[in-house]
Formats: C-alpha cells, sequence, structure tokens
C-alpha cells in the first residue's frame, strides 16, 4: 500500500467509525508527540477543524516545549485548543496511594498514574460535549505492550492502531511535504518530527531508552514476526541479534492480553 493509500485508508475509516458512532466531533489529548499530532491532523482531514477538540493535558513531568508544539500544532489546524493539568488529580491519588504501594509507588505506579488521570479528563470532557475520544497508540506500541490499560490505551478508536512506529513518522512527513506543494503551512511543527518520542512521565524518559532498542530495529522484528510469521530462531537467522529478539518477542507474549482490549484500527500494511 503507498503512502497516500494508507493515509486515506485511516482517514476515511476515521470518519466512517465516528459517523457511524453517531458523533460529530471528537477530542485527542495533545502531548506534543508525533503520534498525537498525526492523529489531530487526521481527525482534521477526516471531519473538518470544527468537529476536532484538541485538549493539552500537562503533569507534573511535562516539558514547557512539548506544550509549545502541541499549541503550534493546534494553531497550524485551526483546531479549539485548551489546557487542563493533572497536576492536582494525580497528586490527590499519590497522597491515597503512596503509602498503600510504599516504594513501589515510585515507578510504574505513579507513571501509569499519570496516563490515567489523562484518560479521565478526555473521557469526561468526551461525556459532557458528546465528543468521541480518539486513540492515539501505533502498533509498535501495542505489540510491546508499551502503553497504560485504562490510560493512553483508552478512546473509541485507533486512526493510527494499524501503522507502526516508522509508519507515523513516514506518514507524518509525508502529510507535511503534500502542505508544502499545496502552497501550506506544513501542520505537524519539525520540531515534533525530530525529537526523541517521551511520554514524559518520568525525569529524562525516552521511549526508545525505556524500551531497550530503536523503532527502526524493533518494527524490523515486529514486521517479520507479526506480519510474515518468523520466530525467534528465523529472526536471528535474517541477522537480528539474539538479545533483541528475545527481548522483543518476550514482550510481545507478555503484552498479549493487553492488546485484546486495544480499541478498533484501520486495517492497513506496513509498508516501509
Amino acid at each position: 500500500m503507498e503512502t497516500a493509500e494508507q493515509y486515506k485508508a485511516c482517514t476515511e475509516a476515521l470518519a466512517e467509525y465516528v459517523h457511524t458512532a453517531g458523533f460529530t466531533e471528537v477530542v485527542i489529548g495533545l502531548s506534543g508527540g508525533i503520534d498525537s499530532s498525526l492523529v489531530a491532523v487526521m481527525c482534521v482531514d477526516a471531519l473538518g477543524a470544527e468537529a476536532v477538540h484538541g485538549v493539552y493535558l500537562p503533569g507534573p513531568y511535562s516539558s514547557e516545549a512539548s506544550v509549545a508544539d502541541a499549541q503550534e500544532l493546534a494553531l497550524n489546524l485551526g483546531i479549539s485548543a485548551f489546557s487542563v493539568s493533572i497536576n492536582e488529580a494525580y497528586e490527590a491519588f499519590a497522597r491515597s496511594l503512596s503509602d498503600s504501594c510504599k516504594e513501589k509507588w515510585y515507578g510504574l505506579a505513579s507513571e501509569n498514574t499519570q496516563a490515567r488521570c489523562r484518560m479521565i479528563v478526555l473521557m469526561a470532557l468526551s461525556n459532557a460535549h458528546h465528543w468521541l475520544c480518539m486513540n492515539t497508540g501505533n502498533k509498535s506500541e501495542a505489540y510491546m505492550g508499551y502503553s497504560t490499560l485504562y490510560g493512553d490505551m483508552c478512546g473509541a478508536f485507533a486512526p493510527l492502531g494499524g501503522l507502526y512506529k516508522t509508519d507515523v513518522f513516514a506518514l507524518a512527513r509525508w502529510r507535511n511535504n503534500e502542505a508544502v506543494a499545496e502552497g501550506k503551512v506544513p501542520p505537524i511543527p519539525e520540531n515534533i518530527l525530530i525529537k526523541p518520542p517521551s511520554a514524559e512521565l518520568a525525569p529524562g524518559q525516552e521511549d526508545e531508552r525505556s524500551l531497550g532498542i530503536t523503532y527502526a530495529e524493533l518494527d524490523r522484528i515486529l514486521f517479520a514476526h507479526v506480519e510474515k510469521g518468523m520466530n525467534a530462531e528465523e529472526l536471528i537467522a535474517q541477522g537480528f541479534s539474539a538479545a533483541s529478539v528475545e527481548r522483543v518477542l518476550a514482550r510481545v507474549k507478555a503484552s498479549e492480553f493487553k492488546r485484546k482490549l486495544e480499541p478498533p484500527c484501520p486495517d492497513v500494511a506496513f509498508y516501509a
């Protein structure tokens, strides 16, 4: 599937799902990252800027640069956008849970609580305004379990759910290039395209460092394993390191229960 076809398939599926569900408007959490940015662009292309509502959800580790990137994206797209801080909600949970979680609060429990606070805000807005909440996850994250159950896995539809992370970057650059060719401002700020992906749930956190592998290598392994059915021995024979293969396949197996709860997504082929 060519890039243009892939993008068209995602936006058409998005529009069909929203309208079939009886909604006319959507809400998206804008993190200043590549995934939420591309989802916002797809929503505007599918539904029109007036139907898309962005929400900045700064937390204790959100950088000013990411908020600025999200604001620039919203301005480029011409969508309504506003900020709802999760700091007070997160601190309330921290006070309530830190004693019972003890030292284990400072880690995954704390990080995932931030993601769940964000989804509480988005779902409240969805209920209050009849806006369908969009999921911003991708296929790489889903297969690695690199997402928060009942947190950023929330949302009725995942426009990027059939795309690997390298697909997401390729489609984002393609969409920007299309805008330039039409004499328009590229919708996705360049800084979003070049900065290291991060969920910003801990100081200095970066996705590839947390995963222990680059997205480029990860997607090659996942494609060979998921789309072509290669097992560990076959992957190693293809030249992938045994350590990387073992790490990736272990996480794929361990996160299967979470993938069962992923929202529906377009059926698009990996092409990179």
